[in-house]
């Protein structure tokens, strides 16, 4: 017996009819290809996770949807982190054109947020991401969320969640590779000590996850540019929202930062 593998298979429904669905399915048995989830993915797309041990057999697959009217197959690939959310939660992550690496998300979308994070989280390697957004939109509840699902233990070096926390050392036990780290981008550059800078500028060379909320202004007041960031996600209140740092550059005082 060959190794299973996975596949994710989208198409486009160019005719709603009933039975359809039921049509692919027992097509999909025939050629022996297990269905292992299944959601619709906006816009009249639906999309699966299949496995099959027999490549031929996805191939030959690929050949008759091709031959139907009724659908359009839009992709057929190894399955991507995007794919795997995609048919979890019914809808894609909208990702910038431009920035390959920049994510957007509003706040109805809290859980498919916090679901791509603990998936980045689990991930080996360490990664530097980014978090954009205005006060009290979510972000620090989102990444300690994350953290959680992904069984990741967190610690904040800088963060205004509950009260302004700046951190100027960490104990034994909150230093590992395996911790995500968690900075806010705004109170450790503009209001913090040397002491703390210290700790966040060895945090940063430490070979672990860390997310910095408002990167924009970090990496203005620091050596780190937006290159260095491995992912950068957006989160507004409505997809119309500017986030802006105007506030900010004016005085703290009316920005409560969050």
């Amino acid at each position: 017996m060959g190794e299973q593998k996975q596949w994710y298979l989208e198409y486009k429904i160019n005719e709603n009819r009933p039975g359809l669905l039921g049509e692919i399915a027992s097509l999909l048995g025939m050629l022996r290809i297990n269905i292992l989830t299944i959601n619709g993915v906006e816009d009249q797309r639906r999309g699966m996770l299949i496995r099959s041990q027999d490549e031929e057999s996805i191939l030959r697959l690929q050949y008759i949807l091709e031959t139907m009217d009724i659908i359009t197959v839009t992709k057929i690939r190894a399955p991507k982190l995007r794919d795997r959310l995609a048919v979890r939660h019914g809808r894609y992550i909208e990702r910038d054109q431009d920035e390959k690496k920049t994510f957007r998300f509003v706040r109805d979308e809290l859980g498919l947020l916090v679901d791509f994070m603990a998936e980045l989280f689990k991930q080996d390697g360490h990664r530097l991401i980014g978090i954009r957004g205005m006060p009290r939109v979510g972000k620090t509840e989102s990444i300690v969320a994350a953290s959680v699902c992904a069984s990741k233990r967190w610690s904040f070096l800088s963060s205004t969640l509950l009260r302004q926390t700046i951190r100027s050392q960490l104990a034994d036990d909150e230093l590992s590779e395996d911790n995500i780290y968690i900075i806010d981008g705004i109170v450790s550059t503009m209001r913090a000590s040397e002491r703390h800078q210290m700790l966040v500028g060895d945090i940063m060379r430490l070979p672990a996850t860390k997310v910095v909320e408002h990167p924009d202004i970090f990496v203005r007041e620091t050596e780190y540019s937006l290159d260095d960031f491995d992912y950068i996600i957006e989160l507004r209140s409505d997809e119309d929202e500017k986030i802006t740092y105007e506030v900010i550059d004016s005085g703290f005082s009316s920005f409560d930062i969050s």
